[in-house]
């Protein structure tokens, strides 16, 4: 009787990584997928309505890679989150069930990719707000004119709401990736407990 006391308590517990698997899983795919499409619709507004994603700023070249590559980073983790649903159901059958091992090693998967966005996000931002702010202490401190009807090739450049836009869609992924970090957290606590009660 106590045998079988012990093997429905490890059962509940795995029935319940399972299940927090498949809903963190979800939830962490579709939160993704909004807040990584917002700075892509936002990039479709500006450049809908000023014929570029660019601003008449001049930038460093390293950001447009550094973004790409992050772009690519964020579309990566919400594809890794979109496995965690099936590794969840393997999780809960005793014949697919994967080791702790494995399943800790897809979580830290995604894990390292998210985290790795986070660092090249804040770099990004942080590149791109020092520009902005040299570029601010570099014109007269009674401010800029909020408005420029004519450049000429002796005005050089002026920060625009492209600038700012960008920074927003940079704070968007910011926030996507903070929150797969969070969730991937959550993952490999309730993967390591599970697994260890039940070597216990």
């Amino acid at each position: 009787m106590l045998q079988k006391l012990v093997h429905d308590l490890h059962g509940s517990k795995v029935d319940g990584l399972a299940k927090t698997f498949q809903r963190t899983g979800r939830i962490g795919f579709w939160v993704q997928v909004v807040m990584g499409a917002f700075p892509v619709l936002l990039m479709l507004y500006v450049f809908t309505f000023s014929g570029s994603i660019t601003g008449p700023r001049q930038g460093l070249p390293i950001v447009s890679y550094l973004a790409v590559v992050n772009l690519l980073l964020l579309v990566f983790v919400v594809f890794w989150f979109s496995r965690y649903p099936s590794l969840g159901r393997k999780i809960s059958n005793t014949a697919t069930r994967p080791s702790e091992s494995s399943v800790t090693r897809t979580v830290w998967v995604g894990l390292l990719a998210s985290s790795l966005g986070i660092l090249l996000s804040i770099l990004f931002m942080m590149i791109e707000v020092a520009q902005l702010l040299f570029y601010f202490m570099s014109a007269p401190q009674g401010g800029l004119a909020a408005i420029q009807a004519v450049q000429t090739a002796a005005d050089g450049s002026w920060v625009s709401a492209v600038d700012f836009a960008s920074l927003m869609a940079l704070v968007s992924i910011l926030a996507a990736e903070v929150l797969a970090t969070i969730f991937g957290l959550w993952l490999l606590f309730r993967t390591t407990h599970t697994y260890e009660a039940l070597e216990g």
